[in-house]
């Protein structure tokens, strides 16, 4: 595949004298486990522990980069201006900003440590324009990787971390000490009680759109995220899902029938799955 530049990205950059504690103090990223070359998942959270901003962390040098989208960046200066005070760090946003995905590694670019995870090679450059023709396919490779996108998947202030696998590819740091929000997803963790997970979706003939319910017995169970033709994702309550594929209920987007399946790399299975495994 060629590389391929995303329209809709923006990048927030964090410079000066303690620009990596000031941030570290606040996202949800250990920053001190960030190496250079490498792109990692993070986020800025609410005090409830919901998902105010989504970004890629990467080093600029001395400076400290954040990815984002072009609809978040304003906001998110923003929101940084504000815990800023009078700290010695510059802010500055770039939007939209050239972004451009690489399908193998590449002089100067930052592998995307999400699809690592996922078994996947995907390097991100900055500041390099490439052609558009290849964004398609670059949302097929998401979408069969199990990774989520704000906006398509799911709504800013709306969804826990663990809702989208951030617990899993090394968005949420559980030891590196306090940062807004901390407290909520921590205890979220200790306790096991994330209900609900981002799945892959697929059916036999083409998905209906983004925002298409999912049904068991006409009961919403999700909500349809990202479609490339058969295949999606969604964010779904894993308990009433597991019932359904264990039972042998169909599961419906729309009239669609489909499978449902947790992207292999998070290690995760259905409960009423895992339950009859262990019986």
């Amino acid at each position: 595949m060629q590389p391929t530049t995303l329209a809709d990205r923006a990048v927030v950059t964090v410079s000066g004298q303690g620009a990596q504690d000031f941030l570290q103090a606040l996202i949800t990223t250990d920053l001190g486990q960030l190496e250079d070359g490498e792109a990692k998942p993070g986020a800025l959270l609410t005090p409830q522990g919901k998902i105010l901003f989504d970004f890629l962390v990467t080093r600029d040098g001395e400076a400290i980069r954040l990815e984002t989208g072009t609809d978040q960046a304003e906001a998110l200066l923003k929101r940084l201006t504000m815990y800023k005070l009078r700290l010695p760090i510059l802010l500055s946003v770039t939007s939209p900003a050239a972004v451009t995905i690489h399908f193998e590694e590449t002089s100067g670019g930052y592998r995307d440590a999400r699809f690592a995870k996922a078994g996947q090679t995907v390097y991100r450059t900055y500041g390099e324009e490439g052609e558009t023709s290849g964004i398609q396919e670059y949302e097929r490779l998401r979408i069969a990787a199990g990774i989520a996108a704000s906006g398509a998947d799911y709504a800013l202030q709306d969804a826990f971390p663990h809702d989208v696998l951030m617990d899993k590819n090394g968005a949420l740091s559980f030891k590196k000490g306090c940062y807004v929000g901390q407290e909520v997803v921590s205890r979220m963790q200790h306790r096991g009680t994330a209900r609900k997970r981002i799945v892959i979706v697929t059916a036999e003939t083409a998905l209906p759109a983004t925002g298409t319910p999912l049904t068991v017995k006409d009961r919403p169970i999700g909500t349809l995220g990202s479609v490339v033709g058969a295949s999606g994702l969604a964010i779904v309550r894993i308990d009433k899902a597991g019932e359904a594929i264990t039972s042998g209920e169909a599961i419906l987007a729309g009239d669609v029938p489909v499978k449902l399946a947790l992207p292999s790399w998070a290690g995760l299975e259905f409960p009423a799955e895992a339950d009859e495994a262990s019986a």
